[in-house]
């Protein structure tokens, strides 16, 4: 492992598991074997680890959510198979919720931040994700249908860490079915 990967693996460890604001750049050392000369010799200022701390987990997070919904079945069922998953992580003692979106939050009075343009970047994709995903299954209006899907899914993570109660996943999956089978009954259905 790089010294820069080395780093980024503490940083995901101390920031997922408290607050960004709260880590040290002493402490990111420390955790990371390495010296404060080293860190800022891989990143500028911790603003910039922030944004590479997120930029990392980017990519696992999206496929994380691809394989709770997996690839077989109906469109509707998958999308309620990630939401159910995502009920079982949220009931582990561990459990953190979204790192993209408590960044956003802590980070919602630094306009500007590296961070935040990382954290907008990400859900953009996944919500591109979504829509492409609704879009092969045929569903007219995949743009917004993706887009309440979103919104359920953020809104069950975010009630999730505000209750600590997974039903709030478990519900997100029905509203999630009723919204798209709903749709599929007013949409024609296209075959291959």
């Amino acid at each position: 492992m790089s010294t820069r990967d080395q780093i980024i693996a503490a940083v995901d460890a101390l920031f997922y598991a408290g607050s960004i604001r709260d880590v040290s750049v002493d402490r990111i050392a420390e955790r990371a074997g390495v010296t404060k000369k080293t860190l800022y010799y891989h990143f500028k200022s911790k603003d910039d680890l922030v944004a590479a701390y997120l930029e990392a987990r980017h990519k696992p997070t999206i496929e994380r959510y691809r394989d709770w919904a997996g690839f077989d079945g109906a469109l509707v069922d998958r999308i309620e198979r990630m939401f159910l998953t995502l009920a079982r992580s949220a009931e582990k003692r561990n459990w953190k919720g979204c790192g993209f979106l408590r960044a956003a939050v802590e980070l919602a009075d630094s306009p500007g931040h590296p961070a935040l343009d990382v954290a907008r970047r990400h859900k953009a994709a996944f919500e591109r994700w979504l829509a492409d995903d609704i879009d092969r299954a045929g569903l007219a209006d995949a743009a917004s249908l993706a887009r309440m899907i979103m919104v359920l899914l953020d809104g069950a993570i975010a009630r999730m860490l505000v209750q600590r109660d997974p039903d709030y996943a478990r519900d997100a999956a029905k509203a999630a079915r009723l919204l798209l089978e709903s749709q599929s009954a007013i949409e024609p259905m296209y075959t291959d």
